[in-house]
């Protein structure tokens, strides 16, 4: 099994804030799997920490993620 498939065995959620929970820890799994040295993540925080800019494109990424499980999920239709 691979790394998201052990912690997030099934992208269906029962909310759509449960699947912006997820959006997000799928946006985190991510950037810890590209850059897997938590001493380099924290020393590159202080990087982007105050840039709107870079800031703009984590929202991206995770708004990316959350329609993934919006459409995983027939976007919750009851």
């Amino acid at each position: 099994m691979s790394l998201f498939t052990d912690l997030i065995p099934t992208l269906i959620t029962e909310t759509p804030a449960e699947g912006r929970e997820l959006a997000m820890m799928m946006a985190r799994k991510t950037i810890a799997s590209i850059q897997p040295d938590a001493e380099v993540r924290g020393a590159l925080r202080g990087d982007y920490a105050d840039d709107t800019e870079q800031l703009m494109h984590a929202a991206h990424i995770v708004a990316v993620e959350f329609q993934t499980i919006a459409a995983a999920n027939n976007y919750w239709r009851g």
